[in-house]
Parts: structure tokens; C-alpha cells; sequence
């Protein structure tokens, strides 16, 4: 989606606000397809001092595979985006993952939002940041409670286990 940013490019103080969907169901993360909902973005472009600076809000709903315990889960993710729209870049060298450049007085707010929600995906899919992941023995879930496997004695202290005998 091209967001028209004519009227404020050369109007310091301008304000065009935004709202619209991505769909991104096909993108995969580690081989699966987390994102089946429709992406949510909202926010605002404004004209600071001549500087078009993008302040933006991203909200999903994820469903996917626990990587450590693989149970399905869905959980609600989002997180603001901060960018800035320019009509030229200096040097390629200076281009940095939060500036942007327009297509004519256009912002892509396709590339924008899909640049930031690749960027702040986590590298594992997980049901909950403090997942235990499951047993590498026995296979349980660990997020269920501890398993009854006893833990393996380092064979270089199998001498002194001898001693307490």
C-alpha cells in the first residue's frame, strides 16, 4: 500500500495518519507459517522540521509450534515501528534499517512494515518466554512439571560415587 505524503512533504508540522492491513500468511519462520491472521498497522507520519518521521503500531495474532516443548499455541503479538521517510539516501553505506525511501511522495507502507515485522520476529517460535522445553530422556513436556528421570552422573565422578557407597 502507497501512502500519499504530498500534501505534508514540503509542510512542516503536516500530519497524515494510517490504517490498514498486511497479509503476511505466507511468510515463513523457520519452516512454518505463523501469521494467519491479517497484520493490523496504524499510525502516523509527520513532518518535524522538514524530517518525515513514521511512528507506527503492529498487532497479530500468532499461531504456531512451541520450538522447545512443540505444542501449538496462539499468542497476540505487538510492537511499535519507528522509521524515517526520505526522498534520497546519502550513500548506500549510511542506509540503516529504520530510514526509508519514497517512491515519488509515496511511503510503501508494505515494505515498511513487513522490513519491521521480519526484524522483530524471535528466532524460535515459543508458547512463552520461560518454556522448559521437554525432557531429553524421556520426552516429556517439562511446562507440565518435572519429569522422573534421574540425572546422568558425569562418568569422570563415577569413581567417587563409589566412595559413597
Amino acid at each position: 500500500m502507497l501512502l500519499n505524503l504530498a500534501k505534508i512533504i514540503d509542510c512542516p508540522g503536516g500530519v497524515v495518519d494510517f490504517e490498514t492491513q498486511l497479509d503476511l500468511h505466507t511468510m515463513d519462520f523457520g519452516g512454518s507459517c505463523p501469521v494467519s491472521e491479517p497484520v493490523q498497522i496504524k499510525g502516523v507520519v509527520r513532518n518535524t522540521a522538514g524530517v518525515l518521521v513514521l511512528d507506527g503500531q503492529v498487532s497479530t495474532t500468532l499461531h504456531g509450534i512451541c520450538d522447545r516443548c512443540t505444542r501449538e499455541f496462539t499468542r497476540y503479538l505487538t510492537f511499535p515501528v519507528k522509521a524515517v521517510l526520505v526522498t534520497e539516501l546519502a550513500s548506500e553505506e549510511n542506509e540503516d534499517q529504520e530510514t526509508f525511501l519514497l517512491e515519488g511522495e509515496c511511503a510503501d507502507l508494505e515494505d515498511i512494515f513487513t522490513t519491521a515485522f521480519v526484524l522483530n520476529m524471535d528466532t524460535k517460535l515459543l508458547c512463552k518466554e520461560d518454556c522448559k522445553g521437554l525432557c531429553a530422556r524421556c520426552g516429556k513436556n517439562l511446562n507440565d512439571g518435572p519429569c522422573d528421570c534421574q540425572p546422568e552422573i558425569d562418568p569422570r565422578f563415577a569413581a567417587l560415587k563409589q566412595l559413597l557407597k
